[in-house]
């Protein structure tokens, strides 16, 4: 089948002949690809989207022919977890358990331990009954029931995480395996030793436990000083040595005690040379012999592993190697080899060959896999065939009968020779009746889930039958024939409906749709035709629609995209001869068109019928001349509808000649066909009437305000040229009083008069720490004319007796002496550092808004400004800040004589400016922390302090545990506090 883009060219290549008006029905089916061939199975290697009569490689693979009934389901039988007869229990690895599991299956096979462990008293057990939730909480607890569950579960291997969690193990890092031998027995012995039966608390000591002395012989005078001692296991070094008998005598051999090492002998009273040996006197009924495999290396200061060969018997006879009592029993013989694999002592597995007692078969268990030996021999062949990065392999000794040899074996035990008798109790250890009941409990778990799996799978094979005939079935009836009714189907629906995994929803043909509630054309490659018995049949199992049938051939659809494309074939003519008939002098009855609108109008062409051409559904958003008529704000590269850029504000043709250009009909007409919606308008269209008449408004406007500038300028002449300003530095002589006002403000001011265009800027309260301008008592007057004054800051000066020729002294506090002023300015400046308590003032700052918390007048204002004020306050834009809290209002600065705010009330009849100032007293301690004064300001705001930016003159205050006084916080102080998030916090509980 040929590839779906040549499928969907082959489906529209009739519009080139064919009209929208000519469309017949042969065409509709040509769109929606109704006639085109089926494609066979075998001949497509994956589905033909584009093919709706394609029905090959949507899953059916998996259900023709014959199914094995296992594809049904991915349930194990459950049965493959059950204990096979006359089989032993396996042991789950909980991560790096391994070591630990081997040794549980060598003391489980310890028949004797067993026997004494399941008469351990266990209260607890005994007082519960069956179907209680009974959990052993002891060690004993736990190996009890460990114990009985190996010995009479029905599971195939038993998770030992209760006795492994009780021992405090890590189930991911690998232990030392002989130390944890070593505590374990030391740990059980502690256990049983608290027992009332005098056999049960030496249990360990009776089966495990041997004596040795060591004996120490002064070369001098011949006196012998033994040490006795017991011990669970003998620690045989290998190192150097090939056989057992050769460490057991390494392990006894005599030691000469000479030199810096000599012996201090009691008898003599002084250090003497002297001879040092072991000597054995009892052996224990379980013999185990560790082989050191794990040693130090000095040189890498970690252990290693010795792969060395050690060559040991089955039948081993100690009697040799005993001290004295001949009547004891010293052959021993092989009943346990536990193997380590791996060349590091830190990493690697450990197994266990164990003999049955029983039978004297061996086993080979490795945590959950038991495998039993063929014959009854020990085989260990096969662990020593592993792969091992060694850099000299040494070749395996060959072994005498009855012997064997290994390079992984760590540790072997040896139990007592017997005398073969007929009694069968010494092999067989029955489960005591409490025990047993926890072991059928599990038992009876075992088999609920064993019959739960069993009907799970017995579901889903019937299921999958089922599945497997309806398919069958169905798929026959998919495919429909030439001439029969048919219906559309969802591919991706089909495909989930094959796929068994995943559940099969009703069918939802509803993204499939057209704005016309029909099959869209596009979407005819995401469906397939289907006939109509087949489509009668899963409607009526699984349900859903709309039903597509042949009569959902979207006529309208067919016909939009029939004139979409071949107006982009006619676009390139039309362009060339629209920009042919744009250069000819437009007679009457033209059209003005955006100038904008016709260098991009292809493009915008372009852009139309692509849109119109992957249309599915009514679009929400904005198409050509719909939507509210504005300004296009950017560049013609960002307008999306053609002759929106001569649109006014309110809709109408806009004032600006030079952004308009005037087109002949046939100009307009050729337009109108790409562009059908586009707003019209007439060569006798007259603009806009509203913007005539604000355009004519604001040269009014203009005109009054360059007549204010200019009555401004006049009458404060010496203010706008900078000419004859007063200084603080040398008072002038001609006045005692000057009046401050922000630098700032007579710079926004200066502008206006130069541009009155130019906005003035925002005017906030100012204090003698801002940079300020001085003016003239003449030019305060007129500056109180023209601004709202609350209550003005002026400065004195105090000298009444000026000596002459000194620069008198200026304060705002009069009838101060200047020869008291070095004395205030000193007490003052120290009140300042020293203070105990005062007031400072916290100014919020708001990026992008004009307003800020309004400061009303004082009670004692007297101009008639401040009175209408207090009568009608101005009405705010914002009404309020959002973060300004309640306590806040109630705190608000209200400025004194150190505080003024400004106004602007109006500059002229375009420029009105309201002013609002955020500003709270914060009362503080010389020796308060920063970080309080941030708590303050959160309580006062609701600003986090994560999310306060504070400032004071300029400077960032940022160290929260330094004190005010030492970051220059003085009384009367403004911090300026500028919101990083204007979210607002609820302040917190005091």
């Amino acid at each position: 089948m040929a590839p779906r883009l040549q499928l969907e060219k082959a489906a529209w290549r009739w519009v080139e002949m064919v009209k929208p008006e000519e469309i017949r029905r042969e065409h509709i089916e040509l769109a929606y690809r109704v006639n085109v061939p089926a494609c066979k199975r075998g001949a497509c290697r994956r589905n033909c989207k584009g093919n709706p009569n394609c029905l090959v490689g949507i899953g059916e693979q998996a259900w023709l022919g014959e199914i094995d009934e296992n594809a049904f389901h991915n349930i194990d039988d459950p049965n493959s977890e059950r204990r096979d007869k006359n089989t032993f229990v396996g042991l789950t690895n909980l991560g790096a358990t391994c070591y630990v599991n081997t040794f549980l299956q060598v003391w489980f096979h310890n028949l004797e331990l067993r026997r004494s462990l399941y008469l351990c008293q266990n209260s607890r057990a005994q007082e519960h009954n069956v179907d209680s939730d009974y959990e052993p909480q002891s060690i004993c607890e736990h190996l009890q029931y460990l114990f009985a569950l190996l010995q009479n579960s029905n599971r195939r291997y038993i998770d030992p995480s209760g006795l492994v969690k009780a021992l405090g193990l890590d189930t991911g890092q690998q232990q030392d395996a002989q130390e944890f031998s070593k505590l374990f027995l030391s740990l059980l012995e502690e256990t049983l030793s608290k027992q009332k039966s005098p056999s049960l608390q030496n249990v360990i000591q009776q089966q495990f436990c041997g004596q040795f002395s060591y004996v120490t012989v002064c070369n001098q005078c011949g006196r012998a000083s033994p040490l006795l001692s017991r011990f669970y296991e003998l620690e045989l070094n290998i190192q150097g040595h090939k056989n057992l008998t050769e460490c057991v005598t390494e392990f006894l051999k005599e030691e000469k005690l000479d030199g810096d090492n000599r012996y201090f002998c009691e008898s003599c009273q002084s250090k003497q040379s002297a001879t040092r040996r072991i000597r054995l006197h009892s052996l224990p009924p379980t013999l185990n012999l560790q082989l050191m495999r794990f040693v130090f290396d000095r040189q890498s200061g970690h252990k290693k592993k010795l792969n060395t060969f050690i060559s040991f018997p089955e039948q081993l006879d100690m009697g040799p190697f005993l001290d004295g009592k001949p009547d004891q029993k010293c052959v021993y013989e092989l009943s346990a080899v536990l193997i380590h694999r791996g060349v590091s002592a830190y990493s690697g597995h450990y197994i266990a060959h164990v003999k049955d007692a029983c039978t004297s078969d061996w086993y080979k268990f490795n945590d959950e896999e038991i495998e039993k030996m063929e014959g009854k021999k020990l085989q260990l062949g096969i662990e020593e065939d592993i792969a091992e990065t060694v850099k000299s392999q040494t070749r395996k000794p060959k072994c005498s009968k009855g012997y064997h040899c290994s390079r992984n074996a760590y540790m072997l035990v040896y139990k007592v020779q017997q005398e073969e008798s007929s009694d069968s109790s010494r092999t067989k250890v029955e489960v005591p009746a409490f025990l047993q009941k926890l072991v059928d409990r599990d038992n009876h778990k075992f088999e609920e889930w064993c019959s739960e799996m069993a009907d799970m799978r017995k579901q889903s094979v019937d299921k999958g039958k089922a599945k497997h005939e309806e398919v069958k079935e169905l798929y026959e009836l998919l495919p429909a024939k030439d001439g029969q009714l048919y219906e559309f189907i969802p591919l991706e629906w089909l495909k989930k409906w094959l796929d068994d995994s995943i559940a099969t929803k009703e069918i939802d043909n509803s993204l499939f749709l057209c704005s016309h509630g029909k099959l869209h054309p596009d979407k005819v490659g995401e469906a397939k035709r289907v006939s109509l018995r087949a489509a009668q049949l899963l409607y009526q199992r699984y349900g859903g629609g709309p039903r597509l049938d042949g009569s959902s051939l979207c006529n309208e659809c067919v016909g939009q995209r029939c004139r979409v494309l071949r107006l982009k074939n006619q676009l390139n003519e039309d362009y060339r001869e629209v920009t042919t008939l744009l250069k000819l002098e437009v007679s009457d009855g033209g059209f003005w068109v955006g100038k904008a609108s016709l260098r991009s109008w292809r493009q915008l062409a372009l852009e139309q019928l692509e849109e119109d051409e992957h249309e599915t559904k009514h679009s929400n958003g904005q198409t050509n001349g719909q939507g509210p008529h504005t300004l296009p704000e950017g560049t013609e590269e960002e307008m999306k509808t053609f002759n929106e850029d001569i649109l006014c504000s309110h809709g109408g043709l806009s004032i600006l000649e030079a952004e308009r250009k005037l087109v002949s009909s046939e100009v307009w007409t050729k337009l109108r066909v790409y562009f059908p919606k586009a707003p019209e308008f007439t060569q006798n269209q007259e603009p806009c009437p509203q913007c005539l008449m604000l355009e004519q408004e604001e040269k009014d406007n203009e005109a009054i305000s360059k007549m204010m500038a200019l009555d401004q300028k006049n009458q404060l002449l010496n203010l706008f040229q900078e000419k004859n300003r007063p200084t603080l530095t040398k008072w002038p002589q001609s006045t005692d009083v000057l009046y401050i006002v922000p630098l700032f403000f007579v710079d926004e001011w200066r502008k206006f008069i130069r541009c009155v265009s130019v906005k003035a800027a925002v005017l906030l309260c100012v204090t003698i720490n801002d940079v300020i301008a001085l003016l003239w008592p003449s030019e305060w007057e007129v500056i109180s004319r023209l601004f709202i004054v609350d209550q003005p800051i002026s400065i004195h000066c105090s000298c009444q007796a000026t000596p002459t020729g000194s620069t008198p002294q200026y304060s705002t506090q009069p009838e101060l002496c200047w020869e008291c002023r070095e004395g205030f300015i000193f007490q003052q400046q120290r009140d300042l550092r020293e203070y105990t308590q005062a007031t400072i003032y916290i100014r919020k700052v708001i990026e992008d808004k004009t307003m800020i918390k309004e400061a009303g007048p004082e009670p004692n204002a007297s101009s008639s400004e401040a009175e209408e004020e207090r009568e009608e306050p101005p009405k705010m834009d914002g009404v309020k800040d959002p973060d300004f809290s309640q306590a806040a209002d109630r705190n608000a600065c209200r400025f004194t004589n150190n505080h003024l705010a400004f106004m602007k009330h109006q500059l002229g009849r375009a420029h009105v400016l309201q002013v609002v100032c955020v500003c709270v007293c914060v009362c503080i301690l010389h020796s308060q922390g920063c970080f309080n004064c941030v708590l303050q300001i959160m309580h006062a705001f609701s600003v986090a302090p994560f999310d306060q930016n504070l400032s004071i003159n300029g400077k960032c205050l940022t160290d929260d545990s330094a004190t005010l006084g030492s970051l220059g916080v003085i009384p009367e102080s403004i911090i300026c506090l500028k919101p990083l998030n204007i979210t607002p916090c609820d302040p917190p509980e005091t």
